[in-house]
């Protein structure tokens, strides 16, 4: 597969829920795909590899949360644990995100599409992935355009 092209996989990790979400193979938009709650983190990490290889991605983007002046809590600690358990089940690339207001994002969002009760819990997590996912991308995007 070209490097420069292919997919990624977005992830806002849960101890509850962890939402997905996808990009277009060129890398340039995200979508969601929905969430997943199967309990634990090790079982969650071996959905999310099996959701990765099974859609042939080539990247794996968590969402890592920080405290608004840029420093890492302890929320911080519990992704990078899920992260390394990922990257002992998978040999696919992981990388992080920043996630500060993505979840807020997604209530925003939710709310104007006036999406609530059961449905908007249902569907904040695979948004928020999405919104961490397109970061991720346009970041990305930016930085080849500095180059």
């Amino acid at each position: 597969m070209d490097i420069s092209h292919g997919k990624y996989l977005g992830v806002d990790y849960g101890d509850v829920r962890t939402g997905l979400a996808e990009s277009d193979v060129s890398g340039f938009i995200a979508g969601r795909i929905g969430t997943v709650k199967p309990g634990g983190m090790r079982r969650t990490a071996e959905l999310v590899a099996k959701e990765a290889e099974d859609r042939m991605c080539k990247k794996i983007i968590i969402g890592l949360p920080k405290n608004m002046d840029g420093t890492e809590g302890e929320r911080a600690d519990v992704i990078k644990a899920f992260a390394k358990i990922l990257s002992e089940i998978t040999d696919i690339p992981i990388d992080f995100c920043d996630e500060r207001m993505s979840t807020m994002a997604a209530y925003r969002f939710l709310g104007e599409t006036e999406t609530f009760g059961k449905r908007r819990r249902q569907s904040v997590d695979a948004v928020s992935a999405e919104i961490i996912l397109q970061s991720y991308l346009d970041r990305e995007r930016n930085q080849k355009k500095q180059i």
